[in-house]
């Protein structure tokens, strides 16, 4: 992908992925209260917001897997990347937006609530047990499917051009005049016996 496709497609990834981490961070911060309170309050956006969310992320990776797979299929062969994006980058980028958004969003919660907002440190701290695991999965898979998938669309428009190319081209009909096989036997036969015999003689003519 081009740098610009690919910065969009780690931004939304992180966006994504931030709602998933917020699920976890409460699991760890709240236990079997973390349901309860994600769906009162202030918070009863969220369960609507995280299932938008994990439905996009899972409709997307559907989608480059069916992607890699038709390419698999219509080349005949693995689908290899050209290059991977580096994994440390990918992972810091993707955690800091993580990171970001559940801060962002743990603020606005608390200033629409009218509540207190939370230290600094304790943000950090409950953020990053729940947004590293998932920007961990998060990097490995983009990093695995980017490149594939540029790879996949790639074949995929060579295929095409290719059979579209192939149907434009003009047939050339060339005649071919067919004879039984009897036919060219007779007229090799007589054809050696016309040889052998040869032109009437002039000394025939003459004794006539």
């Amino acid at each position: 992908m081009t740098g610009r496709r690919t910065a969009f497609a780690v931004i939304g990834l992180g966006l994504l992925g931030s709602q998933a981490g917020h699920l976890l961070a409460y699991q760890v911060r709240f236990g079997a209260a973390a349901q309860q309170i994600q769906t009162s309050g202030a918070h009863a956006y969220f369960p609507l917001v995280a299932k938008t969310a994990l439905g996009a992320a899972a409709a997307a990776l559907i989608g480059a897997l069916l992607l890699v797979g038709l390419a698999r299929i219509l080349s005949g062969r693995r689908i290899k990347a050209a290059s991977e994006p580096s994994f440390v980058s990918l992972l810091a980028v993707l955690f800091s937006i993580q990171l970001a958004a559940f801060v962002a969003q743990e603020v606005a919660e608390a200033i629409i609530a009218g509540s207190r907002v939370a230290s600094a440190p304790a943000l950090v701290l409950w953020g990053t047990l729940g947004q590293l695991p998932i920007a961990v999965i998060a990097a490995i898979a983009f990093r695995w499917l980017s490149a594939r998938v540029e790879t996949a669309v790639w074949l995929i428009r060579e295929i095409v051009r290719a059979t579209i190319a192939l149907q434009a081209a003009p047939s050339i009909a060339i005649p071919v005049y067919a004879a039984s096989d009897r036919a060219l036997l007779m007229s090799s036969v007589a054809w050696s016996r016309l040889v052998k015999r040869g032109p009437p003689s002039s000394l025939r003519i003459s004794s006539y």
